[in-house]
């Protein structure tokens, strides 16, 4: 059948499985379907061969034999199967949950940023419409509060215009697209450093959560809670275990538990065990990183109370990078926030799928079978054979590692998730801590008839895809064989030591000859050179010259002398009584002596 006709076929098969278990009542995910119907075909006592093309009647069945298992209420398989395709729908490594988050939130700002870059403002009105824009932005990418808030507000603004006025904004439309939206983050982290900083000193924060202290009450009381919930598990699985192994060696005992479905039960718990040990596993890193933050925002925020102390102006190099540093490790501190909620929340959806153990397995009767048992746990059954060592010399073939002798053991990715492969197979599928004895056929033909085990034993790379019936009851012997070697590189400096070669040193003698010659044939040689009347002009040139200088000269002294103002008087020139004119003249000039 080609691809696409099978994947067509296989489409409408998870329809109408759809359809019919909704007319039964029960809403079924096409995920949870499609991993159905996968169960079904590898399960090899059905029967199906996947070497032809499903007929009429193949389909029927198959919809009929997964019916028959979606229905099945109480069984606990169903449980594991919806728990393990719920985890893998909603569960995501820290890393990568983040990156999607931060990638959900540039996408909601999208629109608001393209609104500021592709402003075209010019009046007055629109650009206060464009820096009331920008103040919103601040707001939304920072995550402090809401724009509605009229004292949140107040505050952005204020904070924004300390280093970012409005006059500024005509620079700001001529940068390009690419340098706006990277000057907008920026603000929005020296904003939201300012903030913070206010807050601390007690001057403003409006609308900001203590999230240290949020984050240093919410994740210890999450991980006491999973610790309880997996410590609950771990007695259950060790009750469990307890009765199997006695059982093991009772066929009248195993005929009585079969309609409890006992190991069935173990796995479904154990699953939940896993899954709770991940989320676990993830809340302590999660707390390792707020308490390594939480002392990085109190020394930032001790650096600027010293920096600014009562200054009234300090210069923005110093100040501007700590306002960053404090908004980088608020916003990982918002990340832990919604990753402690995230996993804290999964953590509660998953415990319907623990399945009613008590409807399975009652209490009475499990203390009635549990007389005679010797309930070990874990650790215990571990130390028992802790002083049990492979000899070495009777396995040439393969490749041991022992953890005194392979460096990162506990890092190692150990197959089957660490339970052992032969008591699985020898003891028809009960769970213990593994100690290595690799029976992989056995294992793999046990996980094609409960397919829960493909994930609970990582067994995922054995059933990527459908196995060919053919090939079925074949023993397949391509192993999977542990990475246990990682590239490494290292580099060492050229020469440690200072150079101390010689370049003048020559060891020819006839070299050191031929030199000697050289030097004194150029005794006798003379230099000359010639000017063209295409080079004389470039050649360069120099020439030497006093600078002026500032001088002065004395001449003889100036002196002056004073001479005696004339003072002459005439009388009788308007004449008199008589006709005659008698003219007098008096001279009172004074002498030269007397001045």
């Amino acid at each position: 059948m080609p691809p696409t006709q099978a994947e067509s076929v296989i489409r409408s098969i998870i329809r109408e499985i759809g359809q019919e278990c909704a007319a039964h009542g029960e809403i079924v995910s096409e995920t949870l379907i499609a991993f159905m119907v996968k169960a079904v075909v590898l399960d090899p006592s059905n029967g199906f061969n996947m070497d032809r093309t499903l007929m009429k009647s193949d389909v029927q069945n198959l919809v009929k034999l997964c019916m028959t298992r979606l229905l099945d209420t109480k069984n606990p398989s169903l449980d594991t199967i919806k728990m393990q395709v719920y985890f893998d729908m909603n569960y995501t490594n820290r890393v990568e949950f983040l990156e999607e988050h931060h990638r959900v939130l540039e996408s909601r700002l999208g629109s608001v940023t393209r609104e500021i870059t592709d402003n075209r403002a010019c009046a007055k009105e629109e650009l206060e419409s464009l820096y009331r824009k920008i103040i919103s932005y601040v707001l939304l990418r920072s995550g402090l509060g809401s724009p509605t808030d009229i004292k949140t507000v107040r505050e952005v603004t204020a904070a924004l215009q300390s280093v970012f006025p409005q006059a500024e904004l005509g620079t700001f439309l001529t940068l390009s697209k690419k340098d706006k939206e990277r000057q907008l983050k920026e603000l929005t982290m020296i904003v939201t450093g300012i903030r913070l900083f206010n807050r601390d000193c007690g001057k403003g924060g409006e609308g900001i959560d203590d999230l240290p202290a949020v984050l240093h009450v919410a994740i210890p009381a999450t991980m006491q809670h999973i610790d309880y919930q997996l410590e609950t598990a771990r007695s259950q699985v060790y009750r469990y275990t307890a009765i199997l192994e006695k059982a093991a060696n009772d066929p009248l005992m195993r005929a009585e538990l079969q309609p409890y479905m006992l190991k069935e039960a173990l796995y479904n718990i154990r699953q939940y065990e896993v899954f709770l040990q991940i989320i676990l596993s993830d809340i302590i890193t999660g707390a390792q990183e707020v308490e390594m933050m939480t002392k990085q925002l109190g020394a930032h925020l001790e650096q600027l109370k010293m920096t600014i102390k009562s200054k009234i102006a300090v210069p923005t190099s110093q100040v501007f990078p700590i306002f960053i540093a404090l908004s980088t490790l608020w916003t990982s501190l918002q990340d832990e926030t919604i990753v402690v909620g995230v996993l804290s929340n999964l953590f509660t959806h998953i415990q319907p799928f623990l399945g009613a153990h008590e409807l399975y397995f009652p209490e009475r009767v499990m203390q009635c079978h549990l007389n005679g048992a010797t309930v070990k746990t874990d650790v215990c059954r571990m130390k028992e054979h802790m002083e049990d060592r492979v000899n070495v010399a009777d396995f040439r073939k393969l490749e041991w590692l022992f953890p005194e002798t392979t460096a990162n053991f506990d890092k190692l990715l150990i197959q089957y998730r660490g339970f052992c492969a032969y008591t699985f197979a020898a003891t028809d599928g009960l769970l213990l801590p593994e100690n290595p004895e690799h029976y992989i056929d056995i294992v793999r033909e046990k996980a094609k008839k409960n397919t829960e085990l493909i994930q609970l034993l990582e067994l995922h790379q054995q059933f990527e895809t459908f196995i060919p019936y053919s090939q079925m009851r074949d023993a397949d012997k391509h192993y999977i064989k542990p990475i246990t070697k990682c590239e490494s590189s290292t580099q060492t400096n050229t020469h440690i030591l200072p150079p101390t070669i010689v370049r003048s040193y020559e060891w020819n003698e006839w070299e050191l000859r031929r030199k000697a010659i050289k030097l004194a044939n150029l005794r006798q040689k003379v230099t000359h050179s010639v000017q063209t009347d295409l080079s004389h002009l470039r050649r360069e040139n120099c020439s030497q010259v006093y600078p002026p200088k500032d001088t002065s000269t004395q001449s003889m002294r100036e002196d002056s002398t004073g001479v005696p103002r004339p003072q002459i008087y005439l009388a009788g020139l308007r004449g008199g009584k008589s006709e005659i004119t008698d003219e007098v003249k008096v001279n009172l000039t004074r002498d030269v002596d007397e001045t």
